[in-house]
């Protein structure tokens, strides 16, 4: 697992004062930290309680998970927001780590479509970051929030793929965040016979979905308004991409908190 050390000095008449002092600096939230300490400097008395003499100096460090950095920046975050009844638990793995932020009134930190607690995931995730040559990767849950919208948007995965199974044609859903865009990925490499992929940059980042094979697939006459001609089969449907949005997929992005 990273971590990140975080240095302070501290100066005293004695060992023990040099150490408080240090403790100070280093500004810690939580008090319950391993600090390890070195002596820099022995204090040294004056000669004749007049001349000379030298204070103490020590170094003082501890080291602190990217995780539990990400977790202090938050609750400034939410500090700001004016909230005030929450806890923030820390699951970590390797070289990873869940926030969970639970509470009374924390839906204001989600925003619509969960706009407002992506961008606070990826600030924290630069701080997370900071100084260090490995990547860590850093999601934040508010109460059961991103469960809640997995399940949106697998459902959404799992309909737009079998229309364009059914039909043969690249459907574009609506621009998404890096999250989002994975697990609608993810879903779409469990079915069979489509595939997916992202197109645009910055906000305009979407996802495509299509079948592995739209040439082979034979248009039904469900989807034509006229009578069913069995010349279709002979025919070869131009593929073409059909933008889904919100009043084509009223299931997408209706997660109410």
């Amino acid at each position: 697992m990273l971590v990140l050390v975080k240095e302070a000095f501290g100066v005293g008449e004695t060992i023990n004062l040099a150490q408080e002092d240090a403790r100070r600096n280093l500004a810690l939230n939580n008090s319950n930290q391993e600090i390890n300490y070195e002596i820099v400097q022995m204090p040294i008395k004056k000669t004749l309680g007049i001349f000379g003499g030298k204070q103490a100096k020590v170094k003082a460090s501890v080291c602190i998970s990217p995780a539990k950095v990400a977790a202090s920046y938050v609750e400034d975050i939410l500090k700001e927001f004016g909230l005030k009844d929450f806890k923030i638990e820390i699951s970590e793995g390797k070289n990873a780590a869940e926030l969970t932020i639970s509470g009374e009134r924390i839906s204001p930190i989600i925003g619509r479509r969960g706009r407002l607690l992506d961008n606070i995931q990826y600030l924290a995730g630069l701080v997370a970051n900071s100084g260090e040559s490995d990547y860590f990767r850093l999601t934040i849950n508010a109460g059961d929030y991103r469960s809640r919208r997995e399940k949106t948007l697998e459902s959404l995965a799992e309909k737009i793929a079998m229309k364009a199974l059914r039909t043969g044609k690249a459907l574009n859903l609506e621009p998404m965040s890096p999250y989002e865009r994975r697990v609608i990925h993810l879903k779409v490499e469990s079915i069979d016979g489509v595939k997916s992929w992202s197109e645009g940059e910055g906000k305009e980042r979407h996802i495509v979905i299509s079948a592995e094979n739209p040439e082979n697939i034979k248009p039904s006459y469900k989807n034509h308004n006229r009578k069913f001609n069995s010349n279709d089969f002979h025919k070869k449907e131009k593929i073409s991409k059909t933008e889904i949005n919100e009043k084509d997929i009223p299931l997408y992005g209706k997660v109410n908190i």
